[in-house]
């Protein structure tokens, strides 16, 4: 099968600071709050109108390799990051008013989801202060909501070129849905939690306790990957010709594309590894031990241990030049290599929540947006390099987990189970 570095994007590189950067320069910052009622407020009131949008989310595209790559990080041909003075964000034009664009702004004036709402006891209707809706912001829309899984989503997948979407979860099965009727049309069962879930190219991948399962979707084949796995396999990647996989014991299990014998077992974490992500001749992990591991991919030795975050580092994204890393302290971490090779944080980012798992995409005028879960049942999407927020949406659980499709799509599993897709629009002003 084809092997793509890093999951990439398409867009345009960014500048970034080592210094936080504020929001819009010329912007309310009473009416971003959702309280300026002054109709001759010299700052900027920005009005943006939601286009119509489609209600389909088949998957249009195969993905395209990406090759790209600067230094140990892969160049993810979305935002990059140079280490200079950031740019400043857009102006925001300000633009006649709809009736679909005043119901957007109600959200996002009402940035507090109404607990009453929620359990369907909020008797004050559109009078409630706070917000009736499971997100707000402009920019994306809610697609459908695919229900059948009874516990937690651990694993989201969107094959290149199939009109099929995969979901694992921890009531022990594997559901496929159609992407045209939003129907699930297969249940595979397991004896155990699934921990995880990956594709690459026409494969399958399910991460189990001790064991790996993979399919063939062109021929249907299925195969077991043997191997020293101990504990659940909570995160997989593809680099290099390889598979790795990460489990409870805290050891990086590696597999080559060709055999389903294990052919390498990378050891150095002292606890679970719960992260990985790949990229250009380098493997990234990220442990309940609260460090993260750079692996160069043909050796398989360990090049830098980082050391940075308070709590166990649960995600780990590649984008341009620079890697992402989130941890429970609440805390995104930005790195970029120096003129030694070595990492250093060039940003920080305190959520004040709990990081559970991020990922990237590019909206249609290729403007990078971070997806990042957080612990208080949120996902916020942020402008980068500004940090900038675009909206929020809410669950009823923890989101643990976020994938993205092609043509703008991406899709949040929560822990009761909820499988949600979502669309960014296709024309946005902002």
């Amino acid at each position: 099968m084809e092997i793509k570095v890093a999951r990439s994007l398409p867009g345009k590189s960014l500048e970034f600071d080592r210094v936080k950067v504020g929001g819009s320069a010329g912007v309310c910052r009473f009416w971003m709050a959702g309280c300026c009622k002054r109709s001759d407020c010299r700052f900027l009131h920005p009005e943006v109108p939601v286009p119509g949008v489609k209600k389909s989310w088949k998957n249009p595209n195969y993905h395209v390799p990406k090759t790209s790559q600067i230094g140990g990080i892969p160049r993810r041909q979305g935002p990059g990051f140079e280490v200079k003075s950031a740019k400043k964000p857009c102006d925001v034009t300000q633009i006649a008013q709809t009736s679909e664009t005043k119901d957007v702004l109600k959200r996002q004036n009402k940035k507090q989801l109404c607990k009453y709402w929620v359990t369907g006891n909020c008797v004050y209707g559109d009078q409630c202060k706070n917000l009736h809706s499971w997100y707000y912001g402009d920019g994306f829309t809610m697609l459908a909501k695919l229900n059948g899984h009874t516990k937690a989503v651990t694993g989201i997948a969107l094959p290149s070129g199939s009109d099929m979407l995969y979901s694992v979860s921890k009531d022990k099965s594997m559901r496929v849905w159609n992407c045209h009727t939003g129907q699930c049309g297969e249940v595979v069962n397991f004896d155990d939690e699934c921990g995880s879930l990956m594709c690459e190219g026409p494969c399958i991948f399910v991460g189990l306790p001790s064991a790996i399962k993979a399919w063939n979707l062109e021929c249907r084949a299925e195969v077991a990957l043997n191997g020293p796995l101990v504990g659940q396999v909570y995160a997989m990647e593809v680099g290099n010709n390889m598979l790795f996989a990460a489990t409870h014991e805290g050891n990086i299990s590696v597999w080559r594309t060709c055999s389903s014998q294990v052919a390498a077992t990378l050891k150095g974490h002292t606890a679970a590894v719960v992260s990985l992500v790949v990229g250009a001749n380098r493997l990234y992990s990220g442990s309940m031990d609260k460090t993260i591991k750079m692996w160069d991919l043909e050796t398989l030795k360990c090049l830098q241990t980082l050391h940075g975050h308070s709590e166990v580092v649960m995600s780990l994204l590649c984008w341009d030049s620079f890697l992402f890393s989130g941890s429970l302290d609440g805390q995104i971490k930005v790195w970029a290599a120096t003129e030694s090779g070595k990492l250093e944080v060039v940003h920080e980012c305190d959520e004040g929540h709990g990081i559970i798992g991020f990922c990237g995409i590019t909206d249609a005028e290729a403007k990078p947006i971070l997806l990042c879960s957080c612990n208080d049942n949120s996902v916020r999407l942020y402008e980068l390099p500004s940090f900038t927020e675009r909206g929020r949406i809410y669950a009823k659980a923890e989101v643990r987990t976020l994938q993205i499709g092609t043509g703008g799509l991406f899709f949040t599993g929560d822990a009761m189970g909820q499988l949600t897709v979502w669309k960014l629009n296709e024309n946005v002003s902002s």
